[in-house]
């Protein structure tokens, strides 16, 4: 699948406040990250530091939070990587799923999908 950006945005805590940023989706990353400096200035603060495996395979421990993203007009509290300055955003799988959206891979965009109870 090739990959393409949407425009998200975050918001703090209160969902009052919001950053929209082009972030590459990524489907292949877990959890959303953004870089630091733009959690900070919403007032998110981190909540754990997990460890992180990249696709260069490089392992880091970073610090993980927890606020409000808007992805298309859906709004949902999810985790939040705090990534290093100067990187790209990422949408990941984790924030995808709690706004019940996918990848259509031949347009190139995100679509509505159900939830699914079995």
């Amino acid at each position: 699948m090739g990959t393409f950006s949407v425009q998200i945005a975050v918001g703090d805590y209160e969902g009052q406040r919001w950053t929209t940023l082009d972030a590459l989706v990524d489907t292949g990353a877990s959890i959303t990250s953004v870089p630091a400096s733009v959690l900070r200035e919403l007032g998110v603060e981190p909540l754990a530091q997990e460890r992180f495996r990249f696709a260069q395979g490089e392992t880091r421990t970073m610090d993980v939070g927890q606020t409000w993203l808007r992805v298309e007009d859906r709004e949902r509290i999810t985790l939040v990587l705090f990534n290093e300055e100067g990187t790209v955003p990422l949408l990941g799988a984790l924030a995808l799923e709690a706004a019940f959206m996918a990848v259509d891979p031949v347009a190139q965009k995100l679509v509505p999908t159900e939830g699914l109870m079995m």
